[in-house]
This record gives structure tokens, sequence and C-alpha cells, in this order.
């Protein structure tokens, strides 16, 4: 079995991520050392208490995720849940790698992006060929969704290719021409789509004052599920580890209907 040193993968993550760029709500790259060589991977959402389990009953090496451990304004304790999960890694020797905001913004491998291709959207470009964005960090995408008309249209293929029914907030016959997105708990970014002129706004989650909003404006909002809509980031970065160092990689789906 191929293996690659684990602080060689670390860097080839951050610099494929640019971590260093992004000023994030928690430490981004290897947040757990565990053995010296990786040669299997476990990707998931979430660091999970469920997902290191499964790690360690494969025989994973390490674990490779979008919600990491260590979240700002966190109790820092190790006590309750957090020791469980530490010691879980710790007890197995398990690498940990996490990569929060700078796998949302990745313009190929990144949630946004991946979002795009599993719902079908057509991102607009620069000049430079990078993707026309808006919002902190240059989070929320800008784009359209080729082949729809209306809100209800456009809800109805979030649920076909998420596999849930997404909370639609406007009239279903409203039309769409723009759409904005913004994978996770980026609800708050709905002021920005508004300003860029979207016609509709796709995120995971939603917030009373969101609905207000979204009613007020006049654009269509649809919450999709935090967990539904960031499942492809961790898979495409993994399906690109796998490449570059010819090593295990299993995306594992931990169930979360938030």
């Amino acid at each position: 079995m191929k293996k690659v040193d684990s602080h060689v993968l670390a860097s080839w993550l951050d610099d494929t991520l640019q971590a260093a760029r992004f000023k994030d709500y928690c430490p981004n790259g290897l947040q757990v050392e565990g053995r010296s060589e990786v040669g299997h991977i476990i990707t998931g959402v979430t660091a999970s208490e469920a997902l290191l389990r499964i790690a360690v009953e494969r025989g994973a090496d390490a674990v490779l995720v979008h919600h990491g451990w260590m979240w700002r304004n966190e109790d820092r304790r190790v006590i309750g849940t957090r020791r469980t999960r530490m010691a879980l890694a710790l007890k197995n020797d398990l690498n940990l790698y996490a990569y929060h905001l700078p796998l949302d913004a990745h313009p190929t491998l990144g949630n946004n992006a991946q979002l795009a291709r599993v719902l079908g959207l057509a991102p607009e470009r620069r000049d430079d060929g990078s993707p026309r964005t808006c919002g902190q960090d240059n989070l929320v995408w800008l784009g359209e969704a080729a082949g729809l008309e209306t809100l209800g249209q456009l809800g109805a293929r979030v649920a076909e290719r998420l596999g849930r029914q997404p909370l639609v907030v406007g009239d279903p016959d409203q039309p769409v021409s723009r759409v904005a997105w913004c994978t996770g708990g980026a609800q708050g970014m709905l002021a920005d789509a508004v300003d860029a002129g979207a016609s509709a706004y796709i995120t995971g989650e939603v917030s009373e004052s969101t609905v207000h909003l979204a009613r007020e404006t006049g654009v269509g909002f649809i919450a999709a599920g935090h967990h539904a809509t960031e499942r492809y980031g961790a898979q495409a970065l993994g399906h690109a580890v796998a490449e570059r160092f010819g090593i295990k990689v299993e995306f594992v789906d931990i169930d979360n209907p938030a």
C-alpha cells in the first residue's frame, strides 16, 4: 500500500487550499498529529465521534473533514464530548486534517464549486476565469440555473439532487435569473446576494430574520441543509488526494438533517 508522510500531506493540502490566506473561526490544517505515514484516509463533513469510530474500525490513518475542532469562543476544556473525540484520535494514532473556509472557497474542489456542479448551476466568470463572487471573503458565488425559470423549479431541483426537501421562501412562480449560493450556515449573506442583484439565494441554514429579508426584498431564498450542501467539497478533496498520492480515500456520509 502506498503511503505519504503526514506532514507532506498537510503541506500539500495547505498549499492546494491556500489555507494561510483565510482568517477563520478555527485552525485549518493538521489539527491532531497521529502516525507519521498515511495510506488510508476517511473523509467526511464533520469530525464527529461517529466518523472517528468508523475511521478506527476501517483501520484508517487519518480523517479529513470540513468541520474540525477548536472553534473560536468554544469552551477549551477537554471534557465531555471533546474528551471522547480527542481520546479516540490520540489512542488510535489518527491524524486529523480540517479545512473550513478554505474548503468553501476553492474554485474547483470547494463546497461552492461542487454544489454548483451537483445542482447544475453555471457560475459567472471574470476575465481571468475565476468565479464571480461577493460577500465576506468572496464566499458567495453568482451564476445562473440553466433551464430553470422559476423559484419553484429551482427548489424542486435542489430537492432532487440533494435528496432532501429544502425550505423555500418566496412565490414558487416568481422568475429566477441570477442565482447566488454559499454552502453551510451562510444565511447572513443574503443581503450580499441582494446587493449583487440575485433573484434567488441558496444556502444551508435559515434564521428568523432571513425570512423577513427575503420577503421584503423579493429575493427567493432556499435553505437546503448545512450538511447536505457541504458533502461535496470533502469528497472532491479526497479524490484529489487519492489521485495525487495514490493512497486509499473513502468518503463516509454521517446523516445529519440539519
